[in-house]
């Protein structure tokens, strides 16, 4: 059995859309997922690259002293706090005495908690037990000039002094350290104070000892320039109410834990609760003036913590440091990189972005490092996971799914309007002239066809009413086939009763073969065979052949119109022209065509009216305009009322009007080489008529 195919031929413009459309989908979907495997190979490089610079980074500011300090203290923050806690210091001790090495120890250290522009204060304790269990203070604050205490008075309110109070175990130290300047009190001092902070215990009420505390050690230095520009003068000495940087030094003996040092052989250090120590620092003016510095009000910037390390962390990533040798071997910090944004992807694009493919994935994200201090050595261990990249990727391609989703909306769209608005229309078509075809090949069966409901002001719509009329004039044609077959019919048995019967009555008297009148007859019986019996009256008119000459239209017209009202045809006034006008037409066939459409004129005017004939010339033709004041013709018959047979007036057979004058005028008028129209205007009706001027 042998397999038929269809014809894809008349499928192909359907074919073409939709195919397009189909590739233009594919299309954007193909370029989204290229673009998202693209993104995640340059995220997986960067990722790595991100990962060893991370370990770098963190590596460097670990084994910078700030970050040794840090490590040494993993759990003190003082940002921010209401007190001090002091922190170990990667230092046996402070050279409190020594201004230079002492800056450069707590700058270095990263120790220092900064107040703002109001001062920076370090609180610390050396790493040596055996440096005798003190607490180191040291900073800076923003003071006029200080103003000593004269020593052996008791009053010590007179001059700048510094209070501190140390709270631990349920137990408050105080002491207060008035400034007494080195050397003569009275001296000018070119390169700024500089003098002892003699310390005195406190109690609770204020009270001052009168002897100094022995192990109590502090110094301050004053700097001679201004801390605002523009008050200095020139490098000389400031003036007095310059406010001016000062920078002190304290070691502040601690009962509490000296006793626990010396009572035990092996001493623990530092202690378990140096983060529970409370250290407050104040610095008074001359008086009762307002505090200069007060560590527990001041708002302190926190100084760098291990925790820090948590912002260098992406997503995924984790760090872990363990102090190497210790006793119970837990992590001393463990952080994890926050998630930036929460996992709103969706499980189907989370699970189409792990399997588009990569490259190369290249080694595991792990690092393992160790950092060497004074207190012991530190196992740093920084793993990655790229995971983290396919989730950011997922957030990614969640976003993007829109705009891809957009797109696709709109070429479904698109689509669906060109497949109504012309497809659609298309296919009804085609099917409707492939049935047309059909029929037309066969017999009938045209009176089912219409394709007005396709016709329209676009190309498919002008493609449709060009068929439309089509069918309707291939539909007249062969009404008006059948109609010339019926007037023929009609033609024959009119020309045989009234023609046929006297010549046969001629050919019985003149029958004889030697009479000359039975040779004429029988040429006049043929003659009327051929002239009605295998044409129709518009065949007959069609088939005329006309003697086109050379006449003059002006007096033509001027004749017609004087002739008029002979004929039945009243008022008609021919408004004149140029003389001499030379055209080519037919004298009597012109008459004719003048004559039927004064005729029609002449049944369409208003009654009393005139019909008016005018002459236009060019250089090249010359028109006849026939004008007549009364209604308009109907728009559905303006094309046709040249053709034959058709009449706006009912029953027009019976009354003798055949609907046959204006087709005689148009068919005489081309066999002249000339045009006929009709136009409708305000007041009537126009027939134009053009002939070739000779």
């Amino acid at each position: 059995m042998k397999i038929r195919f269809p014809n894809l031929a008349q499928y192909r413009l359907r074919i073409l859309f939709r195919g397009a459309f189909l590739l233009l989908a594919v299309a954007t979907v193909a370029m989204a997922l290229y673009v998202l495997q693209q993104e995640k190979q340059l995220s997986y490089k960067n990722y790595q690259a991100s990962f060893r610079k991370t370990g770098d980074q963190i590596l460097a500011t670990l084994r910078h002293p700030a970050g040794q300090l840090a490590l040494l203290n993993p759990r003190v923050d003082n940002g921010g706090a209401a007190a001090l806690h002091p922190v170990l210091l990667p230092f046996p001790s402070l050279d409190f005495d020594d201004q230079n090495k002492v800056r450069q120890a707590i700058t270095m250290s990263g120790c220092l908690v900064q107040y703002g522009d109001n001062g920076a204060l370090c609180v610390a304790v050396g790493n040596n037990p055996w440096a005798g269990g003190f607490i180191y203070v040291a900073g800076s604050f923003v003071s006029d000039e200080l103003v000593p205490h004269q020593r052996g008075e008791l009053d010590i309110g007179d001059a700048h002094r510094v209070r501190v109070t140390v709270t631990l175990r349920g137990q408050t130290y105080r002491w207060i350290a008035p400034f007494e300047k080195n050397g003569d009190p009275n001296a000018v001092q070119t390169r700024g104070a500089h003098g002892r902070l003699t310390g005195f215990a406190a109690d609770d009420s204020g009270h001052v000892e009168s002897r100094p505390v022995k192990d109590f050690r502090g110094w301050i230095w004053q700097n001679t320039l201004c801390s605002k520009p523009g008050q200095d003068d020139g490098g000389a000495a400031a003036t007095a109410d310059c406010p001016r940087s000062a920078f002190f030094s304290l070691r502040l003996p601690v009962a509490v834990l000296q006793d626990e040092l010396f009572q035990k052989k092996n001493p623990v250090w530092p202690p378990a609760d140096l983060d529970n120590i409370q250290v407050r620092i104040e610095v008074l003016p001359p008086g009762d003036g307002p505090l200069l510095f007060d560590s527990q009000s001041a708002v302190a910037a926190r100084a760098f913590a291990v925790g820090d390390l948590a912002s260098l962390l992406l997503p995924g990533e984790s760090l872990r440091i363990r102090k190497r040798g210790a006793a119970d071997g837990a992590d001393l910090v463990n952080l994890t990189g926050a998630e930036d944004h929460p996992d709103d992807s969706s499980r189907l694009l989370s699970r189409l972005v792990r399997r588009l493919p990569v490259d190369e994935i290249g080694p595991p994200n792990e690092s393992r490092e160790s950092v060497v201090t004074s207190s012991g050595i530190y196992d740093v261990s920084l793993s990655g996971d790229e995971r983290s990249v396919n989730r950011s990727l997922g957030v990614v391609a969640a976003r993007v799914s829109w705009f891809v989703g957009a797109m696709l909306l709109a070429l479904f769209v698109a689509w669906l309007i060109i497949e109504i608005g012309i497809i659609r229309r298309i296919t009804l078509l085609t099917r409707r002239a492939a049935k047309v075809s059909k029929i037309v090949k066969g017999s009938g069966g045209l009176d089912q066809f219409n394709l007005s409901d396709l016709r329209g002001a676009d190309e498919l719509g002008v493609l449709a009413s060009c068929l439309h009329d089509l069918l309707r004039r291939v539909k007249e044609d062969l009404e008006r086939e059948e109609i010339r077959a019926e007037q023929e019919k009609e033609m024959w048995h009119a020309v045989g009763h009234e023609i046929m019967s006297p010549l046969q009555s001629l050919m019985a008297l003149h029958g004889a073969a030697e009479s000359q009148s039975s040779r004429y007859i029988n040429r006049m019986q043929q003659a009327i065979r051929v002239l009605y019996g295998s044409a129709s009256p518009s065949e007959a008119f069609q088939s005329t052949v006309l003697q086109v000459t050379a006449i003059d239209i002006g007096i033509f017209l001027g004749n017609v119109a004087h002739n008029a009202p002979l004929v039945g045809i009243a008022d008609v006034r021919f408004s004149g022209g140029p003389e001499g006008v030379m055209v080519r037409a037919d004298d009597y066939s012109l008459e004719d065509v003048v004559t039927h459409v004064l005729r029609n004129a002449d049944r369409c005017r208003l009654p009393g009216s005139m019909i008016s004939i005018d002459l236009k010339t060019t250089e090249t033709a010359a028109t006849i305009v026939i004008h007549n004041v009364g209604p308009n013709i109907a728009e559905e018959l303006i094309d046709k009322i040249f053709e034959y047979g058709v009449s706006d007036q009912l029953e027009a057979g019976a009354n003798g009007n055949r609907g046959q004058g204006l087709f005689v005028a148009k068919t005489y008028m081309a066999k002249m080489g000339g045009t006929i129209t009709a136009q409708n205007v305000t007041d009537g009706v126009v027939f134009s008529l053009g002939l070739q001027r000779v």
